[in-house]
């Protein structure tokens, strides 16, 4: 068996799969050693950032003591995102999770986050309209209205999660679909369980994707 990686949506980062059988398929990373390699790597996790992340916030609304924290909601933008009240007419998306520092050292967000949006550090000279200095970190991101790419099939998100399908992209790596089909690319497997090592998968599974957290292995089938 070998090992290769699976991509998100729209360019987001790799998570790592690994083949059960001998399949070819391709992808955008390089490979590396698996079962027969002796690598012994069965418990690797998910990138926690994925290509659907959301360009920096550039002026904080000043809503609550702490900029998009928990519960609070932000409007959407092209380029920019502010904080806004989640009754108004401009919310779009509610803070599920939020953590100060970068993606890639800090903590996972929850399973059905619909995209993560990262936010620059800003220290202003002076704070006359209160809305005080905001430290890096990033956002886990609601939207309130469907749809919702970070559920189970979905096709997107920042994370793979049991209910997703993935497709093979080239050179060993695969990427989310919608499980649905009506996705720019149609699904070739689904994720259909969560273990902790890949010898508890079923018998029928044709790949093992990389999942993290306490059940880092995803056993995926054939759809």
């Amino acid at each position: 068996m070998r090992e290769r990686r699976s991509r998100g949506p729209v360019g987001a980062v790799c998570a790592s799969v690994l083949f059960a059988v001998a399949l070819l398929l391709t992808g955008c990373q390089q490979l590396s050693g698996g079962p027969e390699s002796g690598s012994g790597d069965e418990s690797g996790g998910a990138e926690s950032s994925r290509l659907d992340s959301r360009p920096a916030p550039t002026q904080p609304a000043g809503y609550g003591s702490v900029f998009l924290s928990i519960d609070e909601c932000s409007s959407f933008g092209t380029t920019s995102f502010t904080e806004v009240p989640c009754t108004g007419e401009r919310a779009a998306a509610r803070v599920v999770a939020r953590y100060d520092g970068k993606v890639s050292k800090g903590p996972a967000c929850p399973a059905t986050t619909d995209f993560v949006l990262h936010i620059s550090e800003q220290r202003p000279s002076s704070d006359e309209d209160g809305d005080g200095a905001v430290p890096q970190g990033y956002a886990c991101m609601r939207n309130l209205q469907p749809p919702h790419p970070g559920d189970p099939g979905g096709g997107g998100g920042p994370r793979t999660i049991v209910g997703d399908c993935v497709y093979s992209t080239g050179q060993g790596e695969v990427r989310e679909t919608a499980c649905d089909g009506k996705g720019q690319k149609k699904p070739e497997y689904k994720v259909t369980k969560a273990v902790v090592k890949r010898a508890n998968c079923p018998s029928s599974t044709a790949l093992y994707v990389q999942l993290g957290g306490e059940v880092p292995v995803g056993c995926a089938k054939p759809v």
